[in-house]
């Protein structure tokens, strides 16, 4: 490790991962830093990724696809179904990925790029100077480090540090941050072709059930619910052993994972002089889902090449690198989650009569791809009195 670079970026997830790719290949000597001992465990999500956002970046191999995804299936309290998948769907719904091998495969590209990579080196602090980011503090095995850095991209997740210690306000509203537990379970009957989403407030409440399909039988089974909505006896582990023991009591449990995720709206700004935020540690997971793979990669790919920019220009001050955050906030990035806000806003706390009003309005509609645009407009049209309900959804969309 040296005591300084053009980038350093901390988090070796999909974000940092693309950041550092991305600054490697544009030349410039570039540190990512893992604070575990291995890079993409543990697994802290769903694992899945739609397939034309997967191909932006990356193309598909089969030693970290799971699963191919063929069909969405959206579950309603009472159990009615609705199906979106086949032609419907133009076999182009999704991977189920094997996070462990994919998040390596991403940084050993950066690697490849010509990215040093350290683990279990975890950035303890930031270096200031004048009120502007230098670098951080690193520590690993033991030692102390203090690397400086011309710019600095925080990738390092929901729990991000690195950003606040900056002087980012990245506070997430309790109501805002989705408690998680998931579960790898085998020797289950499952359909191993369809993701499938339960919604129930009185089940997972202000959240949903998930099923990925890890394999002909076996699968991630989790839940997200409301931070508000968690308390002794009624924790995201509790709801989920309730679903379990409901609809998989024979499966056995292979690993338990738990975790948090934000449904927030991005951060206010996303860069500082010297510094650039990405992915989860920005906040920019969808608000919908919690699913933030590819925000993480299509912001780190993004950030690597503006600080690569900005530093060949000789200028790394926050006006500089706002060209970061007014591009994500203003493409379809940004658009897609200011939308996809309000859709969560309109329906996370309905009751369970709504929610199965809207579900067994839809069983019967064809839809011809799977955007949150097309879904909710279908739900609009298949429901006439949420027009008079969510008037302000309408215009959102």
């Amino acid at each position: 490790m040296k005591e300084a670079y053009d980038v350093l970026v901390v988090g070796g997830g999909p974000g940092g991962a693309l950041a550092a790719k991305a600054a490697a290949e544009a030349g410039l000597s570039v540190l990512l830093v893992e604070k575990r001992p291995a890079i993409g465990a543990p697994v802290r999500c769903a694992e899945g990724i739609g397939k034309e956002a997967l191909a932006e970046f990356i193309e598909a191999d089969p030693k970290w696809i799971s699963t191919d995804i063929e069909r969405a299936v959206l579950v309603g309290p009472d159990g009615t179904r609705f199906t979106i998948g086949g032609e419907a769907a133009g076999g182009k719904v999704g991977y189920v990925l094997d996070r462990k091998m994919f998040d390596r495969e991403l940084v050993w590209r950066a690697a490849e790029a010509g990215a040093e990579i350290q683990v279990h080196a975890r950035a303890s602090a930031p270096i200031m100077r004048d009120g502007k980011l230098q670098g951080a503090v690193i520590h690993q095995h033991g030692k102390t480090y203090e690397v400086r850095a011309k710019v600095v991209i925080a990738a390092d997740g929901v729990e991000s540090k690195f950003a606040k210690w900056a002087g980012i306000d990245t506070t997430v509203p309790l109501w805002e941050l989705e408690t998680c537990a998931q579960y790898i379970v085998n020797d289950i009957d499952i359909d191993p072709k369809a993701n499938v989403f339960y919604v129930s407030n009185e089940a997972c409440p202000w959240g949903y059930i998930w099923i990925f399909p890890k394999g002909p039988r076996c699968a991630n089974i989790g839940i997200g619910i409301a931070g508000t909505k968690s308390g002794e006896g009624h924790r995201a582990k509790d709801y989920l052993d309730r679903y379990l023991a409901k609809e998989f009591p024979n499966g056995k449990v292979t690993e338990l994972i738990v975790g948090g995720v934000s449904v927030c709206k991005p951060l206010e700004c996303t860069v500082a002089d010297n510094l650039i935020i990405v992915g989860d540690a920005a906040r920019l997971s969808d608000p919908i889902t919690g699913g933030g793979i590819y925000n993480a990669m299509y912001t780190g790919d993004l950030a690597g090449k503006v600080a690569a920019e900005a530093i060949k220009k000789g200028d790394t001050s926050k006006s500089a690198l706002m060209v970061y955050d007014k591009t994500w906030r203003e493409g379809h990035l940004g658009k897609t989650l200011a939308r996809n806000y309000a859709v969560k806003e309109s329906f996370i706390k309905m009751d369970d009569k709504k929610l199965n009003s809207i579900v067994h309005a839809m069983s019967d509609l064809k839809i011809d791809d799977l955007s949150v645009k097309k879904l909710v407009l279908a739900i609009f049209k298949a429901n006439p009195w949420l027009a008079l309900e969510l008037p302000h959804l309408l215009k959102a969309l």
